[in-house]
């Protein structure tokens, strides 16, 4: 899976047009051997584009009834950075139920995994897999494939920019420190909570977040977890 998913990203970087990244976004899918797989880009203008392997019908009654508006998945994933596994979101509501029920109708499985991704100029994007698989099956591969799919969202998204024209930054490598604090804030820790593990001041924990968020290109402290977790520099 490690060499596959190698070749598939090497493809991915010399993608030379939108058709070339959808292309890629199937050769995931196939890869990972799910039944969907979706990346969903918004910039911060509102324009939206997307490379997906969902059934045409569902994408056109998403769009049309406006799902995203409601749909606990895109509003859990804007509200934060981490991880999305759909069956921890709340299903219970009427609107709800709706958006899930009429998704499997047209196809979707009925286990997700959403990954936020937040990029230059306020852009945020969406990478999703998507099946039908009992709860533990389910929960043994998002585990066990966690890392890949960072990696993977981080580079689909980044190739979309590029053949968007928008200019990245180029990447720096985070300290092992950075790398620490960034971790350890992204699993919840408070500063001083991360201070006292890391036994350093908090003082010193600025200086190391402040220096990761430099490198990253983040606007904040937020956008430089995400960044991180996105480019697959730190795991939870």
């Amino acid at each position: 899976m490690a060499r596959k998913l190698d070749d598939l990203l090497n493809r991915l970087a010399c993608a030379a047009d939108l058709k070339d990244l959808q292309a890629s976004i199937f050769g995931l899918r196939d890869a990972y051997d799910v039944e969907h797989l979706v990346y969903h880009s918004v910039k911060s203008n509102g324009a939206q584009w997307g490379a997906l392997t969902y059934p045409p019908g569902w994408v056109d009654v998403y769009t049309a009834q406006r799902f995203q508006t409601v749909d606990p998945v895109v509003l859990s994933c804007f509200q934060g950075f981490r991880p999305v596994d759909w069956k921890h979101l709340d299903w219970s509501g009427r609107v709800a139920r709706t958006v899930l029920g009429e998704g499997i109708a047209h196809g979707l499985g009925n286990q997700g995994f959403s990954l936020p991704i937040r990029g230059p100029s306020g852009q945020f994007a969406l990478f999703t897999v998507n099946h039908r698989a009992g709860d533990d099956t389910w929960g043994r591969f998002t585990k066990s494939h966690l890392n890949d799919l960072l990696l993977a969202a981080h580079y689909v998204n980044e190739r979309a920019l590029a053949l968007e024209g928008v200019e990245l930054q180029p990447r720096q490598a985070l300290s092992p420190r950075e790398t620490d604090a960034l971790t350890l804030l992204a699993a919840g820790r408070s500063r001083s909570q991360i201070a006292e593990t890391l036994k350093i001041s908090e003082h010193t924990l600025r200086v190391y977040i402040e220096g990761a968020r430099h490198k990253l290109g983040a606007l904040n402290t937020t956008h430089a977890v995400a960044n991180a977790l996105a480019r697959g520099l730190i795991c939870l």
